[in-house]
């Protein structure tokens, strides 16, 4: 009798811990409490369509009937789908572009850019070829980022003032595209929308445009797979100092118009990359607590709405800061004691806090974008040039990645393209001048721990803001680089550095607190097992 009482018992626990399980779960989502099992993000991958691609090829070379002797379109241009090997075209564009696009061949996808290939071999057989390379690109600038991988391909160029049409923007307008292999799964209620622009819908079907988080977005799907177009712009009148979405759309098209294909070549098939449970160290940290995910600070999110839980690790990154110890949490809302660990420990969400920042992911439509992170007070009497101070404190690449980053922004890019992730890591508040001096510019390659930088008060200008670093994540989507919540991908990265495991701290939700306490001890006791 006892060992089928157990076996019962045994059954008993386990069908509640199933129940709880799906029981708690929906609370997750509502108050910020989690199951504290951090997981990895779910990612589709896209087939290509070469074939459709090479066709495309074809008649865009044939338009300079001088050069196309130069492409080869028999023989593999004619292989099944999703043989790894390229057609003699490919390799043969992948060549005469490489000089200006290094890396162009490392694709998986056709990489669109403005640059017309046919036109620029045409007039260099002719000998008239224009030693600006901006005359065969609609007059965008040398490219200024162009970095290709195993998930695809990322381009930033520019148009000068003097060249678009006319704007009270007086500055060059920075146009981005990104074509991907990987496309990052979210629960996204915006994603999808958007208007069809007739004026491309011949040249591109299903396009559509939409401003969103901060950027005008052409979003489109040619040869099978997704590309953005994309401008970051206000949704307002036109400023000397900002650009409005009005002055951006003649910009985007031009640059859409003016698309063609410049490389890339065939990869072996990928597949769809599940969730999975994040790995964490199984060590516990003697100190190091944090709240749940989502649970911001009371009365501190836009329109009083709350925070957005999220337990995706949406990449196993290096901690941006050196060294620990280091507290995350609000620069702007509540009160914290210093001098101790009492004001670095426990964490606290940030993600949706009040701004005037688009933020998808948060409930009210607007939030911080990211997490305010900062090294730990100085001791008691400390000297204000003591090696603690904040601006002593190194920033360093979380991941092997290249910059986006122009001249004089405070703000630093580290865009990572491999064969599981297609995802963006941005860093700011730090000294312009000082990255400006160390190039740390557009194409600069940095290493994971590499330092970059130090923990500066920059905004628009010196002393804009308090001692932090503003850290944020964007993976890439069917609407192009969304800002995800990297608190918990922040937690699992500095639990690697400290080699230790994390205490979530909190309190249930009043329903499950409820329940439970209605439960047997002794099942409550064998579940908490």
């Amino acid at each position: 009798m006892r060992r089928g009482g157990d076996a019962l018992g045994t059954k008993a626990v386990s069908l509640l811990s199933r129940w709880l399980a799906a029981f708690c779960l929906p609370f997750a989502g509502v108050t910020g409490i989690s199951a504290n099992e951090f997981r990895t993000p779910s990612i589709s991958a896209i087939r290509v369509e070469w074939r459709a691609a090479l066709d495309q090829l074809r008649t865009e070379i044939s338009s300079q009937p001088a050069i196309t002797s130069r492409f080869t379109f028999a023989g593999r241009a004619r292989l099944p789908t999703g043989d790894p090997r390229a057609p003699p075209a490919l390799v043969q564009l992948n060549a005469i572009n490489s000089p200006m696009f290094t890396g162009i061949g490392n694709s998986p996808v056709p990489v669109l850019l403005p640059f017309d290939t046919a036109a620029y071999l045409d007039a260099e057989a002719r000998g008239t070829r224009h030693p600006a390379v901006s005359r065969y690109q609609a007059d965008f600038r040398p490219v200024d980022v162009f970095h290709a991988g195993p998930s695809g391909y990322d381009a930033v160029f520019s148009l000068e003032p003097d060249d678009g049409p006319s704007r009270t923007f007086a500055r060059p307008v920075e146009v981005q595209i990104t074509g991907s292999v990987l496309v990052y799964d979210l629960a996204d209620p915006l994603g999808g929308k958007g208007q069809p622009v007739r004026t491309l819908a011949a040249q591109f079907p299903d396009i559509r445009r939409f401003i969103r988080e901060g950027y005008v977005r052409y979003a489109f799907t040619r040869f099978g797979v997704p590309y953005v177009v994309s401008i970051q712009c206000l949704d307002s009148a036109p400023r000397p100092r900002r650009l409005a979405c009005r002055e951006a759309y003649p910009v985007a098209e031009r640059f859409l118009k003016a698309l063609r294909i410049a490389g890339g070549q065939p990869a072996r098939p990928r597949f769809d990359i599940p969730s999975g449970i994040a790995e964490r160290p199984a060590a516990a940290s003697a100190d190091f607590t944090y709240r749940p995910s989502g649970d911001i600070i009371a009365r501190s999110g836009a329109r009083r709405r709350g925070g957005h839980a999220d337990l995706a690790v949406y990449s196993q990154i290096r901690f941006p800061l050196e060294r620990a110890p280091v507290l995350v949490s609000s620069q702007q809302f509540g009160t914290r004691k210093s001098g101790d660990r009492i004001g670095v420990y426990p964490w606290r969400d940030n993600f949706c806090e009040a701004r005037s920042f688009q933020v998808g992911q948060c409930a009210a439509g607007f939030g911080h974008q990211g997490q305010d992170i900062r090294p730990a007070p100085c001791p008691p009497n400390s000297g204000a040039e003591s090696a603690c101070h904040p601006r002593k404190q190194a920033v360093v690449a979380v991941r092997d990645g290249v910059v986006i980053r122009s001249l004089k922004q405070q703000a630093a890019t580290l865009q990572i393209n491999t064969g599981n992730e297609h995802i963006r890591f941005r860093y700011m508040h730090m000294n312009p001048s000082a990255m400006d001096a160390d190039g740390v510019l557009n194409g600069r390659r940095l290493a994971e721990g590499e330092k970059f930088g130090v923990v500066s008060n920059y905004l628009d200008f010196p002393n804009g803001t308090s001692y932090h670093l503003h850290f944020d994540v964007q993976v890439f989507t069917r609407d192009g680089w969304i800002w995800v919540n990297p608190y918990t991908t922040l937690i699992a990265s500095y639990e690697r550095l400290i080699r230790g495991r994390g205490r979530e701290i909190g309190t249930q939700p009043p329903a499950v607190a409820a329940v439970a306490h209605a439960l047997p001890q002794n099942i409550l006791r064998q579940v908490a097992r």
